[in-house]
């Protein structure tokens, strides 16, 4: 499909919302539901390889850095916490609700390396983890 035929410009637009707008509904229906272990909301991810590292960068608007944990397994990262709505307990209306609250838990696929769990930084509203090759996955 080129980008030039306006229908499927107009489709791709049209799918896009339709996503964004399924995402908003789900979070903000569960909201109200009663406290859960399950996830109601999976935070954004970058991930960054080079020959030494792999750098995973989650952002977590409002999270506290101390209820984050990190789990690694072969294959795998999963990144669990919580955090609760500002202004809960207060009489205010709500006149726009953007950032996501509740508990989450994301799964991150890596690569299937040997890794090191390294260094654990938070800046700017983000969990930054460097996980470190092996030798022998860096020699490869």
């Amino acid at each position: 499909m080129s980008y030039r035929d306006p229908t499927s410009w107009m489709w791709t637009q049209a799918c896009e919302l339709l996503d964004e707008a399924e995402r908003m509904h789900r979070r903000l229906f569960r909201l109200g539901a009663p406290q859960r272990a399950q996830a109601v909301w999976e935070p954004p991810v970058d991930v960054f390889e080079d020959e030494r590292e792999i750098v995973v960068i989650v952002a977590l608007p409002g999270v506290p850095a101390e209820s984050v944990e990190a789990v690694l397994s072969p294959g795998m990262l999963v990144v669990r916490a919580g955090s609760g709505v500002p202004f809960s307990g207060t009489r205010c209306a709500v006149r726009r609700l953007e950032i996501p609250y509740g508990h989450f838990e994301r799964r991150i696929q890596l690569p299937d390396v040997p890794l090191d769990a390294g260094r654990r930084e938070f800046a700017d509203g983000c969990l930054i983890l460097r996980l470190q090759k092996a030798r022998e996955a860096v020699l490869r």
